[in-house]
């Protein structure tokens, strides 16, 4: 029998498409776990490892709120992959939510239950 996928859903939990996306999960009995990027953060070798797999204009969600309340200075730095990786470790809302890593693989960002759904057939 094989194993059942290594799921993790990184996010902050009063997000609206986290919401979506845990709920998903539950109704299709995907078991996962949740990081809390408020009480848990992100790293700075965990971010890079995702950057394995997304680009770094897809991981920072620049149409968010707390993108548009960052100074200019901070948005300029983000144009780095190091200021971006700095911006997602002191800010990590404005990584585009929810991520979610499949065995260690980053395989969506944001939710769509299409997308879940190809993911998760049998």
């Amino acid at each position: 029998m094989a194993k059942p996928p290594t799921v993790v859903v990184y996010g902050i939990p009063n997000c609206d498409t986290v919401k979506k996306a845990r709920v998903w999960l539950d109704d299709h009995g995907v078991e996962f776990e949740f990081h809390d990027f408020k009480k848990a953060g992100v790293s700075a070798p965990l971010v890079e490892d995702w950057l394995k797999d997304v680009s770094l204009d897809a991981l920072v969600n620049k149409r968010g709120t707390t993108w548009r309340g960052l100074d200019d200075a901070m948005k300029a730095a983000a144009d780095t992959q190091a200021g971006a990786i700095a911006l997602m470790i002191h800010k990590p809302s404005v990584i585009k939510r929810p991520v979610l890593v499949v065995n260690g693989r980053v395989k969506s960002l944001g939710f769509a239950a299409d997308q879940y759904a190809a993911l998760f057939a049998a």
